[in-house]
């Protein structure tokens, strides 16, 4: 009984401690580009072609000169006609290309076995990743260099789904809050973690760790590569604005949902031990949460009920707006039977002794 009160008194202070500092944010402002430099984007694609021409026309679309532009698309063994797509596509885009990716480098699998090949190909000192089913906005390239210094190694943007449909827009809902989260901590300038279908990486950032295949292997190779580079005594920011914000295509059902919210659970042990803190306790309200009717009234459960939904609308509906994007508040509601529930399932599902299924592989 103490340690449930004693746990929803640390939840509630924390979290309107976090929803203060981001209703008061205000980010640096980042200076403008004096100069632009060539720049390489690498993009590792498997049975994409649903997707890889949107991707490939967003980043057309980018205000940043083609002439100091490299996309290369890597084809990890694709079973449709993703090769054939983008080797049709690069024949009226010179500045894109497309790799073939047939064998293994020692120490890589699936996609940090393709960046890995793409990084060795690549020729300019800026790696920009993106995943094939992400749609970057045009100003990404130049917005993200804007937050590049000399001893930064890894800038990180923010990604959503798209949002058509109810199971859509609670996924576009649930990314943004959990990238709010991060961004108020790393708005503390502590490193927080990166996404590995909106990051920046600098050649040399890289190639101090030794690229994908010097680092110990992970199904969440971004997380595992922002780890090492932090531990090179590079430093590392957070960019949460619209001018980076990609739009990914949201899992098709809710089993794919799981599987994804399962890798992401694995790679968050790489994570500072802060920020695992910080999704600990919110992970943590339900199972605290749920019995509390038998040790207080129905009344009192429900009231600690409705101030956590107020309080998490309240944050959601700031991330939403920070990048000019409207909600109702009827999405709110629903969100969290969404995150009740989502919840639960992954907490059993993470220790079950199942392999997750990524790209038609198993890990």
């Amino acid at each position: 009984m103490v340690f449930t009160f004693g746990f929803l008194a640390v939840y509630f202070l924390l979290f309107l401690g976090l929803l203060w500092l981001w209703w008061h944010r205000k980010p640096k402002a980042a200076p403008p580009l004096s100069h632009f430099p060539k720049v390489s984007i690498l993009i590792a694609a498997r049975n994409e072609e649903e997707h890889i021409i949107a991707c490939l026309e967003a980043i057309d679309r980018l205000r940043y000169p083609k002439d100091k532009l490299e996309v290369l698309v890597g084809d990890d063994r694709s079973t449709d006609k993703t090769r054939q797509l983008v080797l049709g596509y690069q024949q009226s885009h010179p500045y894109v290309s497309c790799h073939g990716i047939i064998h293994d480098l020692q120490g890589t699998k699936g996609k940090a076995n393709v960046l890995a090949q793409l990084a060795h190909l690549a020729t300019s000192d800026l790696y920009f990743i993106t995943d094939a089913d992400i749609e970057v906005p045009p100003r990404w390239v130049e917005s993200m260099l804007r937050h590049l210094t000399s001893e930064t190694g890894i800038v990180t943007g923010i990604t959503t789904t798209k949002s058509k449909g109810l199971f859509n827009r609670l996924q576009a809902l649930d990314w943004l809050f959990n990238l709010g989260l991060m961004q108020v901590v790393a708005d503390r300038n502590l490193p927080v973690s990166t996404m590995g279908n909106n990051m920046l990486v600098t050649r040399e950032a890289y190639e101090a760790v030794g690229g994908f295949e010097s680092i110990p292997f992970s199904i969440t190779e971004d997380v595992q590569l922002f780890k090492q580079v932090l531990a090179k005594g590079y430093k590392t920011a957070n960019v949460y604005e619209p001018e980076v914000l990609a739009i990914s295509q949201p899992a098709p059902n809710v089993l794919s949902l799981l599987q994804q919210r399962r890798r992401w659970m694995r790679g968050s042990v790489h994570l500072p031990w802060y920020m695992l803190l910080l999704f600990v306790i919110h992970s943590s309200f339900y199972p605290v949460w749920l019995p509390l009717f038998t040790h207080t009234s129905l009344g009192v459960w429900f009231l600690v009920f409705l101030g956590k939904v107020v309080l998490q609308s309240l944050f959601v509906d700031r991330c939403v707006t920070y990048i000019g994007r409207n909600i109702k508040w009827t999405y709110l509601l629903v969100l969290e039977i969404y995150l009740l529930l989502s919840t639960v399932v992954l907490l059993v599902l993470f220790f079950l002794p199942f392999k997750i299924r990524w790209k038609g592989r198993l890990y």
